[in-house]
């Protein structure tokens, strides 16, 4: 006696109609459950960051880097073009990031610091003029020129403000009311697709900017509002972390810095009381990413240690926890993907990066077909809030999201019937050297996470298990 399923096959079949209903004849879905990667992952936009570009093989988890550039090496003139300096700028300083997974965060500067022969200003501008007319005009002119030559360049991670005060941090002087308003106004013009952050967060409230501490975990700033009180101030009225990064990097090098972050970035990292202290206070204020503490020894084992547990609490941290997709499917059938995530990182994921489902060549693991889920916004993935220092969790614990979606396969003219290998993968839409990788085992090299086979067409079922002996380290550089 025939089934209902081969009934109904046949009746649409004679009507023509038989791709519609093929989504009957998959197989039974399958479910995993990957078992977590134990340690930190070296991920895009998060964690430690350098200010060379040439020295980030010596350090694991590097994908970012600052990049201080002086005013006058972008504008030196009135009458030069403004965007081919730049251009010419940044092709000179930035190719060298090609092919590497680094990205850059700017920052323009005007003064270095109190010694003359510091100042970088234009030649026909006066030097430490911070309010004429001359110099607000100029100003809003290079930011417009770096706002059309950075807004959609893929290299870039995000802008640090800078231009006033020593070293672009908004002091000696302040960013006057008047000053912050014409910034603000003009950044906010300028950059609509790359964050811009700002050095305080007491300044630019009206606008919706991330915030660059430089002196991180500092026993001098911590618990001051214009520094580590006021960005928790800042998150929890305003929520500021869940849109915006919140970053920096750590001082060694003034006030009672021995007590806290530590001596050096050695001490940071291998002393408890400054790495828990560093730890809690990431946690807390939802860090993505630090500087100069990321100049550690990593030769140094117990070093080593400390950075892997401070690398695990910047940013990001995602956990794919449960993942089912259909095990057979026929030609131009329906593949349904059903998966639960968890960011048990410390901040979300700023752009909205896209999830891909591929379908990998079983023997080769090359792709053969992708399909990117329109329907995801990674930055939803939001981790807890509320830290709590004694438990080490956070009081508001990260939710689990959970993702549904059904994929049309093409007819074997496009994908050929056969055995198949489904992964998921977060690529970097404007330069895929590194995508996102997940907190999973299940990995290949290119940053494909491989969930279980599939078979496509009716010759071509498979029930079979992954070998976890295939898998890449996604940390083996």
């Amino acid at each position: 006696m025939k089934s209902v399923v081969s009934i109904l096959v046949s009746i649409f079949s004679i009507c023509g109609l038989y791709a519609d209903v093929s989504s009957y004849t998959n197989g039974d879905p399958i479910t995993i459950y990957p078992e977590e990667y134990p340690v930190a992952l070296r991920n895009p936009l998060k964690g430690y960051r350098l200010d060379s570009f040439h020295k980030y093989r010596d350090y694991p988890y590097v994908t970012l880097a600052r990049d201080y550039i002086k005013w006058s090496d972008l504008d030196n003139d009135s009458n030069d073009d403004l965007i081919a300096s730049i251009n010419d700028y940044t092709k000179r300083k930035w190719s060298k990031l090609d092919d590497t997974g680094l990205k850059v965060i700017p920052r323009i500067y005007l003064d270095w610091d109190s010694q003359l022969g510091n100042e970088y200003w234009p030649v026909d501008m006066q030097t430490g003029d911070y309010s004429s007319l001359e110099f607000k005009k100029r100003l809003v002119r290079l930011i417009e020129a770096i706002g059309k030559c950075w807004d959609n360049d893929p290299r870039i991670a995000w802008i640090q403000m800078g231009i006033i005060g020593y070293w672009g941090e908004h002091h000696n002087p302040h960013p006057s009311a008047i000053m912050q308003n014409i910034l603000g106004d003009a950044f906010e013009k300028a950059f609509k697709n790359k964050h811009v952050l700002v050095r305080h967060p007491g300044e630019f409230e009206d606008y919706k900017f991330g915030i660059y501490w430089d002196s991180w975990a500092h026993q001098n700033q911590t618990f001051k509002l214009m520094h580590g009180a006021g960005i928790e101030r800042l998150n929890a009225d305003k929520g500021r972390w869940k849109e915006r990064p919140i970053a920096g990097e750590a001082a060694y090098n003034w006030g009672d810095y021995k007590r806290q972050p530590g001596d050096d970035p050695n001490d940071t990292l291998s002393d408890p009381i400054h790495s828990e202290f560093l730890i809690d206070t990431i946690r807390n204020l939802h860090c993505s990413a630090l500087g100069w503490v990321s100049l550690y020894d990593a030769s140094n084992p117990q070093v080593i240690k400390g950075a892997e547990m401070v690398q695990r609490a910047f940013g990001y941290r995602f956990v794919l926890e449960k993942f089912s997709y259909t095990s057979q499917v026929l030609e131009g059938g329906t593949l349904s993907i059903n998966f639960t995530i968890k960011n048990t990182g410390s901040a979300p994921f700023y752009y909205n990066w896209p999830v891909r489902i591929s379908l990998l060549d079983h023997e080769s693991k090359q792709v053969v077909w992708s399909h990117s889920i329109d329907s995801i916004d990674i930055r939803d993935w939001l981790p807890g809030d509320d830290w709590d220092e004694e438990t080490n969790e956070y009081k508001s614990a990260a939710i689990t999201h959970r993702v549904s979606t059904h994929i049309q396969l093409p007819a074997y003219s496009v994908l050929p019937e056969g055995k198949y290998i489904v992964a998921l993968s977060i690529p970097d839409p404007g330069d895929e050297t590194l995508g996102i990788r997940l907190a999973i085992k299940n990995y290949f090299d290119g940053d494909y996470h491989p969930l279980g086979y599939i078979g496509y067409g009716r010759n071509s079922p498979s029930n079979d298990l992954l070998d976890v002996d295939s898998f890449d380290d996604p940390m083996k550089l």
